[in-house]
């Protein structure tokens, strides 16, 4: 191991490196960079350092106590800090703080980059804050005040937020799509918030909150709405679209959703507020002359993927789908499911003790505790492998317009997930009303953080995951090192993801090494 100086340009950079062998080749690996070497000369701790370290050498007493631990500061916050000031979130959530005696807003930046870099509890979130170099201290209770604040101003923050991302990005809202999951507690105690439900995360004894969401065809967040958990999905629609016409102005528009929001009054609804729909259709639920239609091999055009139809309706367009890949599918898992469905005949007490999902739709009783396949109901069922179908009340969309709006919902599906595991959301542990919406709008500002780091860096084509852009950002790291009062801070080489994500939002680096303040 040995110092190394290299010049580049007008300057000359010192480096720590090492030797070593690969191939019988001798090689070197660089362990440090220390920066530039004018630097070096005009830090007071590294001087101070170097002769310390000379005095250990020559065999002068340095205390063991002398030398600290290492302490290590993220700074990999700062792209989030950017993105939150292009949002003003500062301004807005000044005008919200009232006579308050603390920083609302830098409570609530830290709630949200803990919940982007590293998820966690209010407490820990607190604990933890000194991890981020240059952020102020922030009181605990001041954090669970912060929540009451947001819960009360949730609008205020939406329509500001709304509005900002519109200017930044200079996006049109055209085309929404909507979607609903559930957020679990770990608790089973309810209130006129927290309820029994049908769980998407399969918690069948724990209370949960029903959350709609809309997001623009980017995968921007435009706002959400929490209902009591035992909210059917189906009726969750209209408070989302009253929050585009009334708040936001919004007259024309196309909104994207599955199965769940297709009901009858969900459509009426719809049209009666002058929007447009894109819809997925239940196939099973059509009456004979249209299911004969559907499941007809005629008229279909042959595409890529797929084969597709157009079905003129009364107000609207039906489309058709026919893919032979998703038939095949469909069998499998159909299959899966007789399965299930043998095991079942044979162990009749569990038949009577649950309903006729999954497996057990496909199961008769033949008598007194004896039962058998369905061969009528698998043979009906795989009638509709392979098609699916979406209706509209846009008439003037093509089918090829209109299949590849609903194929975009999968970005709602993304954002669930996200959430869901990268920021880890749930399980929720607020239990008050006020604090467990406080919570989802942390969530939701983190969230849009989150989607507009995603945005800018794929301006500049860099793609990658939430989960690999918080393992980048999580690596850029200062270590405060020294000897007794001759401390000195170090830039960690981050991960090459990190370098580019502050290339692509243009904010200076620290540098190399560098005096504490």
């Amino acid at each position: 191991m040995f110092l190394k100086t290299i010049k580049a340009g007008n300057h000359t950079y010192a480096q720590i490196v090492e030797s070593y062998k690969e191939n019988g080749i001798s090689k070197h690996r660089i362990l440090l960079n220390f920066g530039r070497v004018e630097s070096i000369k005009e830090s007071r701790g590294i001087k101070k350092l170097i002769r310390s370290l000379s005095a250990l050498v020559e065999g002068k007493d340095i205390k063991a106590e002398e030398i600290p631990e290492g302490v290590m500061f993220n700074y990999g916050y700062l792209p989030y800090k950017k993105l939150w000031n292009d949002l003003d979130m500062p301004k807005i959530l000044k005008s919200l703080s009232g006579n308050i005696e603390f920083s609302l807003n830098d409570s609530v930046f830290l709630m949200a980059i803990t919940r982007l870099l590293n998820p966690s509890s209010k407490l820990k979130a607190y604990n933890l804050q000194n991890r981020y170099s240059g952020l102020p201290d922030i009181k605990l209770h001041n954090l669970y005040r912060s929540l009451d604040i947001l819960s009360a101003n949730k609008e205020n923050i939406e329509d500001h937020l709304f509005s900002r991302t519109k200017d930044l990005f200079n996006l049109s809202l055209d085309v929404v799509f909507y979607d609903v999951t559930t957020f679990y507690f770990e608790s089973v105690k309810k209130d006129s918030l927290k309820d029994f439900g049908f769980s998407k995360d399969n918690k069948l004894n724990e209370v949960q909150v029903v959350m709609g969401l809309l997001i623009d065809k980017n995968g921007m967040p435009v706002g959400y709405e929490l209902f009591p958990g035992n909210t059917y999905e189906g009726k969750t629609l209209e408070a989302s679209l009253l929050k585009l016409k009334q708040r936001f102005n919004i007259d024309r528009i196309i909104v994207v959703a599955d199965k769940g929001m297709n009901s009858k009054i969900n459509l009426e609804k719809i049209k009666d507020m002058g929007f447009r729909y894109i819809i997925s259709s239940r196939i099973k639920s059509m009456n004979k002359e249209l299911l004969k239609k559907v499941l007809s091999k005629e008229d279909f055009i042959k595409d890529k993927n797929y084969d597709y139809k157009k079905l003129d309706l009364k107000d609207k367009n039906l489309i058709v789908t026919y893919s032979e890949e998703r038939a095949k599918n469909d069998a499998k898992k159909r299959e899966k499911l007789i399965k299930k469905a043998v095991e079942y005949t044979l162990k009749p007490s569990l038949i009577k003790a649950s309903n006729k999902k999954g497996g057990k739709k496909y199961i008769e009783n033949t008598g007194e505790c004896s039962y058998s396949l369905d061969e009528e109901a698998i043979l009906k069922d795989s009638l509709y492998d392979g098609y699916y179908a979406v209706g509209t009340n846009d008439l003037d969309l093509t089918p090829k317009e209109i299949i590849s709006n609903y194929g975009m919902l999968w970005k709602i599906e993304e954002s669930f997930r996200i959430m869901k595991s990268a920021m880890e959301v749930r399980p929720v542990f607020h239990w008050t009303e006020g604090r467990i919406k406080g919570h989802f709008m942390v969530c939701f500002l983190s969230f849009l953080l989150e989607r507009n780091l995603e945005f800018k860096l794929k301006e500049k084509d860099i793609d990658y995951s939430p989960e690999r852009i918080k393992e980048a950002l999580n690596s850029m790291n200062l270590v405060e090192a020294g000897i007794k009062y001759n401390k000195f801070i170090m830039k960690v080489r981050p991960l090459p993801l990190a370098q580019n994500i502050f290339a692509a939002l243009r904010i200076n680096y620290p540098k190399n090494i560098s005096d504490t303040a």
